[in-house]
């Protein structure tokens, strides 16, 4: 008798959950036609993550636009006339480190059963041409600094999406995602861009009174080299 009162509540709690995928392949099977090879309940969505797929593929879309920007902005420096091979090195880091954030969102929307789409994907040529990449040193930081602020604020919008307690949208481990490889790694970016942003904004306005501001930014440039 103690087993049978263990057994009646376990078999009880079986019969709660929502048997979706279930019973959609049992009525595939029961269909006189032949099985069917889509069954949308028989995915690995689950959760409220299915909320932000829109947010997620717009996410990767920013991600990669920004890091085909910033590898023009490498390559506007290490030209043989600006020859800043630290700011350079500086914006070829931050090309692969965006690229790399968008890889790792396709790869969790397909893990979490969502699709991105590729249709009239990226810049045109137009847009491209309508953006100056002939910055200076710092004029460049300011532009990165922007665009690091940018992207931590389109995720900080994406992780509120899931945040929500109601059961529909709230996703536990979307949150964990976002947070790991993303939330943690954009405050640092964010504080080393802008700290750079500042110190050379003080080296330049302290060597105007020398006129000795090229120096300042040849030194900050050989910095770079060695700190990255």
């Amino acid at each position: 008798m103690k087993n049978l009162s263990l057994i009646l509540p376990l078999a009880f709690i079986g019969l709660v959950y929502g048997e979706y995928c279930y019973d959609s392949t049992v009525a595939s099977c029961m269909t006189q036609s032949s099985v069917k090879t889509n069954l949308p309940s028989c995915d690995s969505k689950y959760s409220g993550v299915h909320h932000i797929f829109p947010d997620l593929e717009d996410l990767f879309r920013t991600h990669i636009d920004f890091s085909y920007q910033y590898l023009l902005m490498s390559t506007n420096f290490a030209n043989h006339e600006k020859n800043r091979d630290g700011f350079s090195k500086l914006y070829r880091k931050l090309s692969d480190s965006a690229w790399e954030d968008a890889m790792d969102l396709a790869k969790y929307v397909a893990k979490r059963g969502g699709s991105f789409s590729f249709t009239n994907f990226g810049r045109t040529a137009k847009d491209l041409q309508s953006v100056n990449y002939e910055l200076y040193e710092l004029e460049s930081l300011a532009r990165a600094l922007d665009m690091s602020k940018h992207l931590a604020e389109k995720v900080h919008k994406v992780h509120g999406g899931v945040t929500n307690r109601n059961k529909d949208y709230h996703d536990a481990e979307a949150i964990s995602f976002l947070e790991n490889k993303f939330v943690h790694k954009h405050a640092d970016s964010v504080r080393e861009i802008s700290g750079y942003t500042n110190d050379l904004t003080k080296l330049v306005k302290n060597s105007q009174m020398g006129n000795s501001a090229s120096l300042s930014v040849f030194l900050f440039d050989e910095y770079l080299q060695k700190a990255l």
